[in-house]
């Protein structure tokens, strides 16, 4: 399965703030509440849901509202989906390092 360049991007972008990141750490260890995300960070909370919403839009969380709380929760499969996109990348660098490497052993007179 093929990422789409739109969604990739926005994984990206997601993933390049410090504070976003932390925020998938978190969500790493299970579903958290609005309030239980925002606890570790200097910032106010509305530019906490700010952030909340840039993981949201890139799909890389999900969240529930239950009554005043609102819930949110890793999408691991959206992380599999950047490890798999990544994987494909480093197979092809991997691919001509080693035929660089053979090229480079069959030029070496020392071989």
């Amino acid at each position: 399965m093929t990422i789409d360049t739109v969604s990739l991007d926005r994984m990206f972008h997601a993933l390049s703030d410090s504070s976003r990141r932390g925020m998938i750490d978190r969500l790493g260890l299970g579903p958290a509440s609005v309030m239980e995300l925002a606890a570790p960070l200097p910032m106010a909370l509305p530019t906490v849901m700010k952030h909340l919403n840039v993981l949201e839009t890139s799909g890389l969380v999900r969240s529930a509202k239950a009554g005043r709380v609102r819930t949110y929760q890793l999408r691991q499969e959206r992380l599999a989906e950047l490890e798999r996109w990544i994987g494909e990348r480093k197979a092809g660098w991997n691919t001509a390092f080693d035929r660089l490497d053979q090229l480079l052993a069959e030029e070496d007179p020392k071989s």
